[in-house]
């Protein structure tokens, strides 16, 4: 996988730019990213899965990272991106002991195969091309039996469309849906465990948000989950 600098000018300015986007929701990114999380450890716990270790392809600047390390009650994060700045930034704010942050020129073999891949609204931004090899760099990164929570962007949600026209980085973005989505994971060897989708109610509307769950096959959320597993 090569460098990117597609998202390099977005450094400074990623939260601005997504917060302006999303506000139209009612929600900002910290209650998306708590409630991604939050869905994705209680289907670990109904698996019965605790993982210690996490890569989180796509990290940006790696803001979330924290949280999602949280979260999740994992020991080790590491967090892939393909842009160089944006790697930059998330080592010079958030790196630790147990928190590393690398990009496509760093040899991910040091830090082991992980329990968990963890990948929000990346694949839209990686050309159709280039999906296949980039599932397969998941696949290959992750121990025999680990699993991988890809979150994706609803094609056929408005909402999703609405807010999306909002983001510059977002506009020119080609949409999978989850089909395509299953498929690609498939196609990279990867065994598919669940899809369900969330993010169905406006904050206006929260009152309801106790009956998602209920709702999750139906393809009506702004985002979709594909579980899925290496055998």
């Amino acid at each position: 996988m090569m460098s990117d600098t597609a998202f390099d000018e977005y450094v400074q300015n990623y939260d601005e730019a997504l917060e302006r986007g999303i506000s139209v929701s009612g929600d900002n990114k910290l209650t998306f990213v708590e409630r991604r999380l939050r869905w994705l450890t209680q289907c670990l716990s109904r698996m019965g899965e605790r993982p210690s270790s996490v890569l989180d392809f796509g990290c940006g600047i790696g803001d979330s990272s924290e949280l999602i390390a949280t979260m999740l009650g994992v020991r080790r994060y590491v967090g892939f991106d393909t842009s160089l700045k944006a790697i930059d930034y998330a080592n010079s704010k958030f790196a630790s002991a147990d928190r590393h942050f690398v990009t496509p020129g760093s040899s991910i073999s040091e830090y082991g195969n992980f329990d968990l891949a963890h990948c929000n609204g990346v694949f839209h931004h990686i050309p159709p091309t280039d999906r296949p090899r980039a599932a397969k760099y998941v696949f290959d990164s992750l121990r025999p039996g680990g699993l991988f929570a890809l979150w994706e962007n609803n094609p056929w949600n408005p909402g999703t469309r609405i807010v999306m026209s909002r983001i510059p980085f977002d506009r020119n973005a080609e949409l999978l849906s989850v089909r395509s989505a299953s498929s690609l994971l498939s196609s990279a060897g990867f065994t598919i465990l669940q899809c369900r989708f969330l993010f169905i109610f406006p904050k206006m509307l929260k009152h309801l948000r106790f009956i998602e769950p209920s709702l999750s096959a139906l393809p009506i959320g702004a985002q979709y989950q594909v579980l899925c597993r290496r055998p």
